[in-house]
This record gives structure tokens, C-alpha cells and sequence, in this order.
């Protein structure tokens, strides 16, 4: 149950990720140059690299309850960020995520900036996927290490995050062009709702909690998590101006 959990969760947290890098490398190699968009991806996964290899190792060391304490809280907060822009956007009060806005803001500004070059390569296409992929793979990054070490099971998180790098960018270059369609809203919704489920859970058992029916009771907490979530989508709709 479990694994299956930590597979979805994965895989749903790095797709919503790599939906937002796709689209500003794309529009980093429809404006600028390819070569040099598709040399600052190479890069930015060689950099990921580094750090998966640098922090896997550590935290096998860290006793397994202490990890799931701190993981348990880093991911409380990450899941509620999440959650609360979800509720917001849901309930109206804040603009939904636009892939199709973001790609033409990123055209504009990359037609507008100055065409520097170095080492043969575009450095503003270059810098600006690199940075791209880089960060939202950090976040990616994040999830599979701490899932997979708070679990003992990093491989498993790794699978969930790899299908969902590979299925968005065989998509998105297939098509060449955002994902729009994709409902990145309502994905960030469920990966919301799932991290703050596993961060309550995890967090609980470091502190020397124990859940009744051990994993059992991670699907009663993301009911819960989602319905009182939903609960405040309504209040807030209805306390909303007109």
C-alpha cells in the first residue's frame, strides 16, 4: 500500500515539476537557439546528478526515525504551500496556473534579450533552461530522497519520478509545444493533499507516534486531508466578493 503510495506521489510531484521546466525550454529553443536550450538541460541534469549522488549516501546514515521526523516536517511545509495556492486557485481568489501564458511571456523575453554568445552556444537560451531544469529538478530531487529514504525504498521513489520525466518529455517534444491541456491545477491539488498526507504521517512516527493499523491509515489521512481541504474551497467561495 504503501509503495503504491509513494510511486503516485512521486510521479504526480515530478510531472507537475518537469510540465513547468518543459515549457521554458521550449520556449528557449523556439525563440533562441536549440542547441544551446537542449546543452543547458544536459547540464542542469549533470548538476542533479551531483547532488542525488552527494545526499543519497548521507541520509542512509541518518537513524530512520530522526529522518522521518525531519523529512515528515520539510514535507508538511512543502505540502502545504502546495495545498494552500491549490484552495486559493480553487476557490477563485487567486489566477489559475497558465502554461500557455507562461510560454509566450518566456518567447517575449527571450526575443527582447541581447544575442550573447560563448563557447559557440547562446548563453541567455542556455542559462535560462539551465536554470529551468535546475531548479524545478531540485524540487524533484527533494521528493525522490526524502520519500525514498523516509520509506528505506529510494529506488522505488526514483521509478515513480522517472516514468513521469520521461512520459512529459517525449510529450512535450513530440508536440513542441506547453502542455496547456495538461490539468496542472488539479495535479497540484492531489500532490498537495499527498505531501501533506505523508508528511503528517512520517512526521508522527519520528516523534514516536504509532498509527492505528500502521500504513493502513494513509488513505483515512488523505480523505481527510482532502475533505477538510474541500471544505474550505466551499467557505471560501462563499465568503468571497462577488
Amino acid at each position: 500500500m504503501t509503495g503504491a503510495f509513494l510511486v503516485a506521489s512521486a510521479f504526480l510531484a515530478s510531472a507537475v515539476e518537469m510540465v513547468e521546466a518543459l515549457t521554458i525550454v521550449l520556449a528557449m529553443g523556439t525563440t533562441r537557439d536549440w542547441r544551446s536550450a537542449l546543452t543547458g538541460v544536459g547540464a542542469a541534469i549533470v548538476a542533479l546528478a551531483a547532488v542525488v549522488a552527494a545526499l543519497g549516501p548521507a541520509l542512509t546514515l541518518v537513524p530512520i526515525d530522526d529522518l522521518r521526523l525531519v523529512v515528515g516536517a520539510l514535507l508538511l511545509v512543502f505540502g502545504l504551500q502546495w495545498l494552500r495556492k491549490a484552495i486559493l486557485r480553487s476557490a477563485g481568489l487567486i489566477p489559475l496556473h497558465d502554461e500557455a501564458e507562461i510560454f509566450e511571456r518566456e518567447r517575449a523575453g527571450a526575443a527582447r534579450a541581447a544575442g550573447e554568445r560563448r563557447a559557440g552556444l547562446d548563453w541567455f537560451a542556455f542559462t535560462v533552461s539551465f536554470k529551468g531544469v535546475f531548479l524545478e529538478g531540485l524540487e524533484v530531487a527533494f521528493i525522490v530522497l526524502t520519500f525514498g529514504a523516509a520509506q528505506g525504498s529510494i529506488p522505488l521513489a526514483a521509478a515513480g519520478a522517472g516514468a513521469a520525466v520521461v512520459l512529459v518529455t517525449a510529450v512535450g517534444f513530440a508536440v513542441r509545444a506547453p502542455l496547456a491541456r495538461v490539468p496542472e491545477n488539479t495535479l497540484k491539488y492531489a500532490v498537495g493533499v499527498m505531501l501533506t498526507t505523508f508528511g503528517t504521517f512520517w512526521a508522527a512516527e519520528g516523534a514516536g507516534a504509532h498509527w492505528p493499523g500502521g500504513d493502513a491509515a494513509l488513505p483515512v489521512i488523505i480523505v481527510c486531508v482532502f475533505l477538510f481541504s474541500a471544505a474550505l474551497v466551499v467557505g471560501l467561495r462563499r465568503a468571497a466578493p462577488a
